[in-house]
């Protein structure tokens, strides 16, 4: 492989935003790591494309550069950062708990709280973004100077705009907004995390495939290293309050079924502020549907935790569903404009231009039936 392999795209990741340390580090650092170690043995390549992320770099900023990292650059500065001081922690932790006959779900939890509170104390609002910046670090530390060297960082990834087919998703369960729109579209849920005025940046799938063959046929046997924000914020912003708007209306008119065969009715999905004012609703909402008394306490078992699973992943997606920045693409549309001067069919074969999305149609047309189908079709293999 050393001797024939020329170009690498390394995608591998962990991309659950609070998983475990240990697992996060092994996978979106050090797979880093030893994908740059590799390349930088193989005597025939040209290039190589790293896909990180673009909440790479948090969310305290209005403008999110095409940016790297310096190796040990943490978004704070408040310390710098050592990836194997990283490692340690998490080592000796489970160590620890070993000794104590701590059992495995006790690790595991123990664990996905370390990746946090590492992640915060540096400035990153989760485990995911956090290993992924360290997962740059290490690429660029690690791999040869005269490898060319692109990184795609895509914004929140859906289902495809046009190939192969519209509405192409891989894997279940759903994250991120796919999550929140199908378990509020089965009623288990009626309101979020979140402000109206929040620009959602989402983009395609296979756009972000697009941006990154493009980048490999640009990039290829060129001394260079580029970062890439695939996003659509910057070009064609797609509000929460949209985003809200879209799933009322979709399935106001293509309700789901509950456990019971019953059509579920949706009412207006409800952006909250606070994670006090969305505990108080969803307890409101719950109480209601079981005829109980106002309070968490008196809920069922299983009403109570469905609210307490919500603010859980409320509490993770906080950040960014509070965000107000944007992802600056300027590189991205550089990228194009070289594509297009030489000749590559950018409107039919590597479209990754979000300015020719409508998000009204792409959403009650493409994205929110594709995701509904796998859902629909899991639930009915189960």
């Amino acid at each position: 492989m050393w001797r024939e392999v020329d170009i690498i795209i390394h995608s591998a990741a962990i991309t659950t935003l609070d998983d475990r340390y240990d697992t996060a580090l092994a996978v979106n650092v050090y797979g880093a790591k030893h994908v740059a170690e590799f390349a930088t043995r193989c005597i025939n390549i040209k290039m190589l494309l790293h896909v990180s992320t673009a909440h790479a770099w948090g969310y305290d900023k209005r403008v999110v550069p095409e940016k790297a990292f310096s190796m040990g650059e943490t978004i704070n500065g408040s310390r710098k950062l050592d990836v194997n001081e990283e490692k340690l922690s998490c080592e000796e932790l489970i160590r620890e708990l070993q000794e104590k006959n701590a059992s495995e779900e006790q690790i595991t939890i123990a664990l996905k709280n370390l990746g946090l509170q590492r992640a915060r104390l540096h400035g990153w609002p989760n485990t995911y973004t956090f290993t992924k910046a360290m997962g740059e670090m290490m690429m660029r530390h690690h791999l040869n100077w005269n490898v060319p060297l692109a990184i795609a960082r895509p914004a929140i990834v859906t289902s495809t705009h046009r190939d192969p087919f519209p509405g192409w998703l891989e894997g279940f369960p759903f994250r991120h907004l796919d999550n929140i729109a199908i378990n509020y579209g089965r009623g288990k849920i009626n309101s979020f995390i979140g402000d109206p005025n929040t620009i959602l940046d989402v983009i395609p799938v296979d756009m972000v495939v697009n941006a990154m063959i493009v980048a490999m046929a640009v990039h290829a046997n060129r001394s260079s290293y580029m970062i890439y924000h695939v996003g659509s914020s910057m070009s064609n912003p797609l509000r929460f309050a949209e985003f809200q708007d879209f799933i009322f209306r979709y399935f106001k008119n293509n309700p789901l079924t509950n456990e019971d065969g019953k059509l579920v009715k949706v009412g207006k999905f409800i952006l909250l502020d606070s994670m006090e004012s969305l505990q108080k609703n969803l307890t409101e909402y719950y109480a209601l549907r079981s005829k109980e008394q106002n309070s968490l306490q008196s809920l069922p078992a299983n009403m109570k935790r469905n609210i307490n699973i919500t603010m859980r992943v409320a509490e993770i997606y906080r950040p960014a569903a509070l965000f107000k920045g944007i992802f600056d693409d300027t590189n991205t549309k550089a990228l194009r404009a070289t594509a297009m001067k030489n000749g590559v069919d950018l409107e039919n074969l590597f479209c990754f231009d979000p300015g020719c999305i409508n998000w009204e149609d792409y959403f009650q047309n493409v994205h929110l039936p594709g995701i509904t189908g796998i859902f629909k079709l899991k639930r009915a293999m189960l």
